[in-house]
């Protein structure tokens, strides 16, 4: 007869109690997702209401705002699931196909976004919101197209990374409205926006390093897992 003896090692616990939802990526995704939600009530509720005042104001430059807000749709919303690690491991193909969606939106959607802010400029608005939107397409797209060269040539890790890279950018769309509206900062609406476009990278890079420092951890704790030790 053997019995099984279980040794920890100093400090370490077993995982398996651990709740799943709880893992940093969950809960971040799930912040953008409230993100998604207030924005889509608070800031685009005109789309499904005909009478809001909104639509004279984007009357004369419609037409190129459909084709950008769609495109920027499809980056917002298929962007985040890049990062699924069962539809990537279970779903190869549709990862991919998601991802060219999410590439092809970034390079139509971005340069559109420049043209209708320069639009509003003609209209009375500031020139610095015209800079802001190309400041913020154009490194939009050069972590989108970095991103992608990493992949065509294998290097999977680093092509995550320019994606992290790349997604933050993207959000800087919700950024600035829920800042916005919840703070009613209307009058330093520049100030927000700029610190948006200016913070959307280095927040990227403290979210990789943080992802790294945890896998580090966990590493760590799964070399020091319990060891069964058979005895007679």
């Amino acid at each position: 007869m053997s019995t099984a003896v279980t040794t920890h090692a100093p400090g370490s616990e077993p995982a398996a109690g651990r709740s799943a939802w709880l893992r940093p990526k969950y809960l971040l995704f799930g912040f953008i997702a409230l993100m998604y939600l207030y924005v889509m009530w608070n800031n685009e509720s005109f789309l499904v209401n005909a009478k809001d005042p909104e639509w004279m104001h984007i009357d004369s430059f419609k037409w190129w705002l459909l084709p950008h807000g769609l495109a920027a749709a499809c980056a917002l919303f298929l962007g985040p699931l890049q990062f699924s690690e069962r539809l990537r491991k279970k779903y190869a193909k549709a990862h991919r196909v998601m991802g060219r969606i999410y590439i092809g939106g970034v390079l139509a959607g971005a340069p559109m976004g420049i043209y209708i802010q320069h639009f509003e400029e003609r209209m009375g608005g500031s020139r610095s919101f015209t800079i802001a939107a190309a400041a913020d397409a154009t490194v939009w797209i050069c972590t989108t197209l970095i991103a992608l060269s990493f992949i065509l040539r294998g290097k999977v890790q680093q092509h995550r990374q320019w994606m992290t890279r790349s997604l933050a950018c993207s959000f800087i769309f919700l950024e600035v409205r829920v800042i916005i509206g919840l703070t009613h900062w209307d009058q330093y609406a520049e100030i927000v926006v700029w610190g948006c476009v200016v913070a959307a990278v280095p927040l990227a890079d403290l979210a990789l390093q943080i992802q790294e420092s945890l896998r580090t951890r966990a590493s760590a704790a799964k070399a020091a897992r319990p060891i069964a030790v058979q005895t007679a």
